[in-house]
């Protein structure tokens, strides 16, 4: 089995597509729980990538927010096929 690929799955208010940010699992694990609120209030919460850059995001942008595995390959919103 291929070693998980974290990634944090943004489809934004405005449609198009999902903007998907690969995690270490330490930054995953952080959002775990967090991220509903997160939308629901429309806070503004700076992730770390994978590579480590920091990327702040305003979630008063975003439609639905989840964390994935980039391993999957047939993922919509969250159900895998």
């Amino acid at each position: 089995m291929a070693d998980p690929k974290p990634a944090l799955v943004l489809h934004l208010a405005t449609g198009g597509e999902p903007l998907l940010f690969a995690l270490k699992a330490d930054e995953s694990a952080k959002l775990t729980g967090k991220l509903a609120q997160l939308v629901k209030t429309g806070a503004v919460e700076t992730v770390t990538t994978k590579d480590g850059s920091e990327v702040a995001i305003n979630f008063a942008h975003v439609a639905a927010a989840y964390l994935d595995d980039l391993n999957r390959k047939s993922t919509v919103f969250g159900m895998h096929g």
